[in-house]
């Protein structure tokens, strides 16, 4: 189930072993994102998410775009 956290929120699950995903377009991963983050973009979110990601551990997903 989907719910939003805050900076802390991330800080704890992160610390407990939640996967950090995140989801703009490769460049934009590239230029900046949250260390440890992995990048899955929005628009292949679905197909890489199964490949990518364990299904027993809990996920962040998060977006900052600067624009």
């Amino acid at each position: 189930m989907a719910k939003q956290i805050d900076r802390d929120g991330v800080r704890e699950l992160v610390g407990a072993g939640a996967q950090l995903v995140d989801v703009l377009p490769e460049k934009e991963y590239e230029a900046e994102h949250i260390p440890g983050a992995v990048s899955i973009p929005l628009k292949s979110l679905g197909d890489e998410a199964r490949r990518l990601l364990d299904p027993a551990r809990p996920v962040i997903v998060y977006c900052h775009d600067y624009q």
